[in-house]
């Protein structure tokens, strides 16, 4: 973002350079003395006293910048005053001294030129049919200025630069305080409050997303683990007790997954896993592994209790004339016969597989 800003801004400067009109600025510097019609010491001593005064040569510059000024300059010099309004005066009093500098700017170095002189002349010549006691003489004339002082591509180049930079670098930081909120709101929408693994809704999401993707036709597989054991204790365990029981079991469920697994919550006691390019016979072997650790008796010691998780695992693997819906059913389809079976507690439904297509015909006589 730095890079890009300070692109841009470099960008915005060589262009409005390349487009910009070239001005030119003539400079002529003029001196206040006391005027040559004083002739006692004491008159001269005086006019010097009073010419400390910064309201003497203010008053000298704001002539010289005047209009009436500007327009006379421009008729002795037989040019048209409201053609020539482009060119910039400005006359100001130097500091600690009694000196006046003019600047004429403008697109023509020559006529900048002779405008600043003539500027002076008209003044000198309007100040002394005023005034005897100061005279304003040209200190230095000005000359023909050989280089524009605006633009200068390199140095308004260099300028941008930095200051595009900077304002990168602003723009990032609070880019970067703005998005870090955000992303952390949105990251705590999408999960489970109490195990800090992925909500239903949002594990849903997941496997709609990954369902519609070219690769995933028998190679995408999802798992229900229900932990039936946990039903009692949801009421009678203390919250410390609940939080430990479930961050057990989400700890051997994450030790038994993949870096590229996905787990989330179904319910109360249930957990949903999905196993990204996973086709059946992998899916399976996960699952029974799960059931395997889960199996295991989990001790809470301070609470003197022993907890048999109870585990049960209906799984699904996802094919193309299924939607993600139908996975889902599925899978509830096959936790249900894990439930009820004694002799095998990990089902997994996959399409015209030996066992669910004699269960598909058993259900269908029944049906008859």
């Amino acid at each position: 973002m730095i890079l890009l800003v300070a692109l841009i801004a470099l960008a915005a400067s060589l262009t409005s350079s390349y487009l910009a009109t070239p001005l030119y600025a003539s400079t002529a510097r003029f001196i206040i003395t006391p005027g040559a019609s004083l002739e006692r010491g004491t008159d001269i001593v005086s006019s010097l006293n009073t010419l400390d005064r910064r309201s003497i040569a203010a008053t000298y510059g704001e002539v010289m910048s005047s209009d009436r000024i500007f327009e006379s300059s421009l008729r002795a010099m037989q040019l048209d005053p409201s053609q020539n309004r482009i060119y910039d005066i400005q006359a100001v009093v130097l500091p600690d001294a009694n000196v006046l500098e003019l600047r004429v700017t403008g697109p023509d170095p020559k006529l900048a030129n002779e405008i600043a002189n003539q500027i002076g002349n008209e003044t000198i010549l309007f100040s002394r049919s005023l005034n005897m006691v100061y005279d304003l003489n040209f200190l230095d004339t000005a000359t023909h200025p050989n280089q524009p002082f605006t633009p200068q591509p390199l140095r308004d180049a260099g300028i941008s630069l930095m200051l595009g930079a900077i304002a990168g670098a602003a723009l990032a930081i609070v880019s970067e305080q703005i998005r870090i909120p955000l992303e952390t709101y949105r990251q705590r929408m999408r999960l489970d409050s109490n195990t800090g693994v992925y909500n239903k809704r949002y594990f849903r999401q997941i496997v709609e997303e990954e369902s519609v993707k070219d690769d995933a036709d028998g190679q995408l597989s999802i798992g229900i683990v229900e932990l039936s054991g946990m039903k009692d204790l949801l009421d009678s365990l203390p919250p410390s007790g609940l939080q430990y029981l479930f961050n057990n079991v989400t700890s051997v469920l994450r030790k038994e997954l993949r870096g590229n697994d996905i787990l989330g919550r179904w319910d109360d006691i249930s957990f949903s896993i999905l196993l990204p390019t996973t086709p059946g016979a992998a899916a399976k072997r996960t699952f029974d592994r799960i059931y395997q650790a889960l199996s295991r008796h989990v001790i809470l010691g301070a609470y003197g209790v022993t907890v048999n998780l109870e585990p049960h695992i209906g799984g699904a693997v996802y094919c193309n004339p299924i939607t993600a819906q139908d996975l889902f059913s599925k899978a509830e389809d096959a936790l249900e016969k894990a439930r009820a079976s004694n002799e095998s507690p990990v089902f997994l439904w996959e399409l015209n597989s030996p066992f669910w297509v004699q269960e598909e015909a058993k259900s269908l006589s029944e049906i008859s």
